[in-house]
């Protein structure tokens, strides 16, 4: 019987998409978690600005990681809202 080991880099990429290009972006070497989210998005509201200024709206699909009960106070408390 014969085993191969193949060494597997498996990469994880969040980006934040404006009308300009990319505007946030993050890389992670594992399966993004609730708090690598989190994260994320603290950094992306950062580059973003208040309501109705450009990049100032959050856009996010129903999928599980982006259902955290703190992220959307989080995003609201800077003034951007949330559209799921």
């Amino acid at each position: 019987m014969r085993t191969f080991s193949h060494l597997y880099l498996r990469y994880s990429v969040l980006p934040a998409i404006s009308l300009s290009g990319v505007l946030y972006l993050d890389v992670y070497e594992h399966s993004v978690t609730g708090a690598d989210f989190n994260n994320f998005i603290e950094g992306l509201l950062d580059k973003m600005n208040p309501y109705p200024g450009p990049n100032s709206i959050v856009i996010m699909d129903n999928a599980s990681i982006h259902k955290s009960p703190e992220l959307r106070p989080m995003i609201e408390g800077r003034y951007v809202p949330v559209e799921l």
